[in-house]
């Protein structure tokens, strides 16, 4: 069970030996491991734990990223720097970008780790550390195996492979006071700025040429930030004049939803995710 960060820059270290210890366990268990990098703040906290996990020695398994043609070009601009940061302390760490399931039927990956975390919505909150899923990628929450004292079960057999969670207990305030603690730098797109958006179904869009839009959507400019990081035809922003990490933690203190309410394909439905995960999403 997490424990809730309740105040400004108040980060509970237990969280961060846990997700150390998992990331330990990926390496000793299995023999392709990889980790997903979508350039949004819960994947830079999974390669500072990584850092931390196997120092001094390199990160023993590549950074992959997802590139669906729709990011946001702060995400792709910090991508191509941290690639570049972390050159130093992994050779192996060269950023791909290709879809998901293509991905580890070519490089045969036999474990992912992700960002994902417990307290987004509620299909994830059904989520193991260990994910383990079939050879068409799709998750079945009834073959999911107990977890007890801190026992990773990486069992897996031909053509299964195992979605790893590393900081399924932290909650998105635990992650914003880690990169706080930690100094750590994330893409501008988290912070106030000014952005020409459309508003649709009670939401703020930013506007791209991705987005089919009506006569009667105009583009008008707003100051916004964006509390999750997905592609720019599912991730809505929100208004904020949140320009600093403080600011974002009493903003997040104060909120009355999750950040997953800013992602436009989970309020679609309340079962949007779990369908999701059952066709291979991550």
């Amino acid at each position: 069970m997490s424990v809730i960060s309740e105040k400004i820059g108040q980060f509970p270290r237990r969280l961060e030996d846990e997700s150390i210890y998992i990331m330990r366990e990926v390496a000793a268990q299995f023999e392709r491991p990889a980790l997903l990098f979508s350039g949004g703040k819960d994947s830079i906290t999974l390669v500072r734990l990584a850092q931390k996990a196997f120092y001094p020695g390199k990160i023993p398994f590549p950074l992959v990223h997802i590139d669906t043609g729709h990011n946001f070009p702060e995400t792709i601009e910090f991508r191509d720097w941290l690639a570049k940061e972390t050159g130093k302390y992994a050779s192996r760490n060269v950023l791909q970008t290709v879809t998901l399931l293509d991905t580890i039927e070519e490089f045969k990956f036999d474990a992912c780790i992700g960002g994902a975390r417990r307290d987004e919505e509620k299909a994830r909150a059904k989520e193991r550390i260990f994910s383990v899923r079939d050879d068409f990628g799709q998750w079945d929450a009834k073959r999911q195996r107990p977890e007890l004292f801190d026992m990773l079960n990486g069992r897996i057999a031909i053509g299964e492979n195992v979605r790893v969670f590393p900081i399924s207990n932290w909650t998105e305030l635990d992650v914003w006071n880690y990169i706080k603690e930690e100094k750590m730098e994330i893409p501008s797109i988290y912070f106030a700025h000014q952005r020409q958006v459309i508003e649709r179904d009670g939401m703020l869009w930013a506007d791209s040429d991705y987005l089919n839009k009506e006569s009667d959507e105009i583009p008008f400019e707003t100051t916004v930030r964006f509390r999750t990081v997905g592609d720019m035809t599912c991730t809505a922003a929100v208004a904020s004049e949140a320009a600093d990490l403080d600011t974002i933690i009493e903003e997040i203190l104060a909120a009355e939803i999750s950040e997953r309410g800013a992602r436009i394909d989970d309020k679609r439905s309340e079962a949007a995710m779990e369908k999701r995960k059952q066709q291979g999403y991550f």
